[in-house]
């Protein structure tokens, strides 16, 4: 099956795209696209590995599905495009750089900042009904995004992988925490966000980590 995908991620995931769930997964998609609003628009499917080759990932953030309001999802998981209103987790997250670094975020909304510096921002599901969360869920994307997350965990050291929920962190549970450093906290959103996240230092913990190995820091 060929897949329109960066090539650094197309050579390692080739044979997932030849793997039957995901065939079943795209003909699953291909129709849901021709019969309903479904998002993002879907040439962004694949945009957080096509802005982020493989070689140059230094941190994942691991996201559940994308937006599913009209406009939202860009194919970056929390971010949005800048005539888009901020949701409600990615003010959260702007917060908290603000109080862990002492200084505004120098992202904006499209978060596309982040992506040049080698942030993999990437939702466990990639593509969402219009108005329905979570309704692409159970049909093959998480297969696809574990073995993701497998390779750069096993083919890469010195990862950073941001864990935000009870979600993320059980599907980042088998990455080797003396081969990466694995930040776990609770979820930005409104309901979670004062049990935990807050005040919990990702980015400059993850600094610390990557200046320690002389990677080069992430500009938050």
């Amino acid at each position: 099956m060929n897949v329109k995908i960066e090539q650094s991620w197309k050579s390692r995931l080739d044979a997932e795209f030849r793997k039957e769930y995901f065939i079943s997964l795209t003909e699953f998609v291909k129709k849901e696209y021709r019969s309903r609003a479904v998002y993002p628009p879907g040439k962004f499917i694949f945009r957080a590995f096509d802005l982020c080759p493989f070689e140059e990932v230094k941190v994942v953030i691991v996201g559940q599905d994308p937006y599913h309001d009209e406009g939202q999802a860009n194919g970056l998981c929390f971010a949005v495009d800048t005539a888009i209103r901020k949701p409600p987790s990615l003010i959260n997250i702007f917060l908290e750089i603000e109080d862990d670094l002492g200084r505004k975020p120098h992202a904006g909304s499209t978060l596309l900042h982040w992506v040049e510096q080698g942030v993999f921002l990437l939702n466990a599901t990639l593509t969402v009904k219009a108005h329905q969360a979570a309704s692409h869920t159970g049909k093959g994307w998480e297969t696809f995004t574990d073995a993701v997350l497998h390779r750069l965990a096993e083919e890469k050291n010195n990862l950073v992988f941001i864990l935000w929920g009870a979600y993320a962190q059980k599907k980042g549970g088998f990455i080797d925490p003396k081969r990466h450093l694995v930040i776990k906290t609770p979820h930005p959103s409104p309901l979670s966000a004062f049990r935990g996240f807050f005040g919990s230092k990702p980015f400059s913990k993850t600094n610390a980590y990557l200046r320690s190995r002389e990677l080069g820091e992430i500009d938050w």
